[in-house]
Parts: structure tokens; C-alpha cells; sequence
């Protein structure tokens, strides 16, 4: 059996996600998760403060494993969406026909973000501070972690 390719797509107000089989069917799962949708609820303060996030984290967690026996074991995974090529690029990516983004790069990011939320100014860091790249990274991490993801390329 070869592998499944994985279409991951965090918009505003929910995360499609699109599975494509070898014999080019496709599955289409969507996840009550975007980036708007976390950071109006969940982050009231710019950078979020800690206890937002780890209440953010909870419920992005358990949307997530909602699906988990979705998503069949080796699959690959893939983005065209810009917010997490720039996610990318700000993880020290560099830029190429087709960059991926490791698991471990995008742990690093969000330790950086999470320096932030402790108090640490954006700059420093190199991001953003708007809620929305906070809600996104949130949502790619936590995607790539519990979904056992150790990479994701993006295609153009």
C-alpha cells in the first residue's frame, strides 16, 4: 500500500484537511478549528498570556484527536496554504521549489512564541504578534504532534 497524501488547509474559522488516496479519491475531514476562530475565543491579550494558551491548547487538542483514526498510519503531508509557508520560512526554512518543515523546526518556532507569551517582545524572537499567527502555529504544531506528522512539505 503506498502512502497517503495528506492536504492540510488552516483558514480562518476551520481546518480542512484532505486525504488522497493512491487511486486519486479523496476524503475530506474539517476540523471546528482556524485560525480566527481560536484567537477570538481563546486569546483575549496580544501575545496571548499563558493561561490562554494552554486553554487553547486543550481544545485544539481534543478537535484534533477527534480524527485521529482518520489519518492512516505513514501518510504524508503536504500545504499549499502562504500562512504556513511563512511559518516556515520564519522557522529558518529555506526557501525552495518545495520546503518542508520538520516536526522539531516547528517545536522550536512555538518555544520562540512561547517566549513571547512569557514576556520576551516579538522582535526578539522574530514573529508576529497578531493572535491569528499564534492561533495558526498553535494549530500546526499541535496537527503535526499528536497526528505523528515529522514533516510537512509545501507545494505550490
Amino acid at each position: 500500500m503506498s502512502a497517503i497524501a495528506i492536504g492540510l488547509h488552516i483558514g480562518q474559522e476551520e481546518t480542512v484537511i484532505t486525504l488522497m488516496g493512491a487511486d486519486a479519491a479523496k476524503r475530506v475531514l474539517v476540523l471546528q478549528l482556524g485560525s480566527q476562530r481560536i484567537a477570538q475565543h481563546y486569546f483575549h491579550h496580544v501575545p496571548p498570556t499563558p493561561d490562554e494558551m494552554e486553554n487553547a491548547i486543550m481544545v485544539v487538542e481534543d478537535e484534533i484527536s477527534r480524527i485521529r483514526h482518520d489519518i492512516p498510519a505513514g501518510s504524508q503531508l503536504f500545504s499549499n496554504d502562504p500562512l504556513l509557508l511563512n511559518i516556515a520560512l520564519l522557522a529558518g526554512v529555506t526557501p525552495s521549489k518545495s520546503p518542508e518543515l520538520s516536526l522539531a523546526a516547528t517545536e522550536l518556532t512555538f518555544d520562540r512564541l512561547a517566549r513571547v507569551i512569557n514576556g520576551r517582545p516579538a522582535h526578539v524572537e522574530g514573529l508576529p504578534e497578531e493572535r491569528d499567527f499564534a492561533a495558526t502555529l498553535l494549530i500546526l504544531r499541535e496537527f503535526m504532534h499528536h497526528l505523528a506528522f515529522d514533516k510537512i512539505v509545501m507545494v505550490s
